[in-house]
């Protein structure tokens, strides 16, 4: 008896994946909505096959939740001919009792219904060819942490030990110089003899300053090469705009200003886009919405204070605000004005000139 050979040509086959480092469990739904779950290991060509095997034919579509393997798992599926898309968190329909019962397999089977529905959208998929001079943006970011800390144990270690120090240091300004520096590793003398955590603290904020110098000398080079030098040049044109936000921008947006259709999609991205609560009589704004990218936002903000000093419109606007709201606050609304100064000269490709 001949055996009936089951296909599934022309359906679509909804594969909801809750990644793990390493494994996945994985849930299917089939156009009826018949479901089949399982876990295995993380590794797209073995689900493809698996897939292949249980519904030859099919066209797969997949979704995961946006997480620590960033798009890695996305590359490799569609490489293997997954239709995927990943999701922020945020965006998955959840009711309570999954919020109430949490598993692997609630959390694949609840992707898997709403893409399913049509209820997901895709977040942005970062080009491959940006992701190392981006990686190189965050990664400068995290020596200036590292090198923060550094300097806060170090003068932790001076006060714990009673080092006072001398007249030639008393202004934070001096602190950190080459002689304050050579000072603490020659004249500093701690409670006991040794003092050998001060010279390995010393060692490390000396390495990270290095580090710092030699990641900030590449991101130079990296601003003049043909793929940014253009955008590069018109956005430092912006007052506030230095090499780091700038470059940032550019790294982290995939040198893609296109993608935006209007100003207030580039000021979501980064963050900046106020808060609102609408409910009857009562309506409340908020600072900004938690969402977004964040390591522009910040950066963007940090400029501000730059900007202000710089540009008499955006100083009078600050002034302005800050008769209405606390100084930190009115920062904010400068950064979306800045932000959308970056817009339009990224937009137009033509320079700022100031007021």
């Amino acid at each position: 008896m001949q055996k009936y050979k089951v296909s599934f040509k022309g359906q679509n086959i909804y594969v909801g994946i809750d990644v793990h480092l390493k494994t996945w469990h994985v849930t299917t739904l089939t156009e009826s909505g018949c479901k089949y779950s399982f876990s295995q290991h993380a590794d797209a060509k073995e689900l493809f096959d698996r897939l292949n095997k249980k519904f030859p034919e099919a066209h797969f579509k997949s979704a995961y939740e946006a997480g620590f393997c960033g798009f890695s798992a996305h590359y490799a599926l569609t490489e293997q001919g997954i239709e995927n898309i990943v999701v922020h968190a945020a965006d998955i329909p959840t009711t309570g009792k999954e919020k109430a019962l949490k598993t692997d397999a609630v959390d694949s089977e609840k992707i898997a219904w709403a893409l399913k529905r049509g209820e997901l959208t895709g977040i942005y998929i970062k080009d491959k060819r940006y992701m190392d001079d981006t990686n190189l943006m965050r990664l400068r970011q995290r020596f200036i942490m590292d090198l923060s800390r550094q300097k806060n144990r170090t003068k932790h270690l001076l006060y714990t030990q009673g080092v006072t120090y001398p007249e030639r240091f008393r202004k934070n300004s001096t602190h950190w110089s080459r002689n304050f520096m050579k000072w603490l590793r020659e004249e500093v003398e701690l409670l006991s003899e040794q003092k050998m955590s001060l010279i390995l603290l010393c060692e490390q904020v000396e390495n990270t300053r290095k580090a710092i110098l030699k990641v900030t000398r590449e991101i130079r080079r990296l601003s003049t090469t043909d793929r940014y030098k253009e955008n590069y040049n018109l956005l430092i044109t912006v007052p506030g705009l230095g090499l780091i936000t700038s470059m940032s921008v550019l790294t982290e947006l995939d040198n893609n200003i296109m993608r935006f259709p209007n100003e207030r999609s580039f000021v979501a991205i980064l963050g900046l886009i106020p808060t609102c609560h609408d409910s009857g009589d009562r309506k409340v704004s908020g600072e900004k919405i938690n969402r977004g990218n964040k390591h522009l936002g910040p950066l963007i903000v940090e400029s501000c204070w730059i900007a202000i000093q710089r540009d008499i419109e955006l100083s009078a606007y600050y002034s302005k605000c800050c008769q209405s709201m606390k100084p930190h606050k009115a920062i904010i609304k400068v950064a979306r004005k800045l932000a959308c100064r970056a817009y339009a000269v990224l937009k137009t490709k033509a320079r700022y000139a100031l007021p």
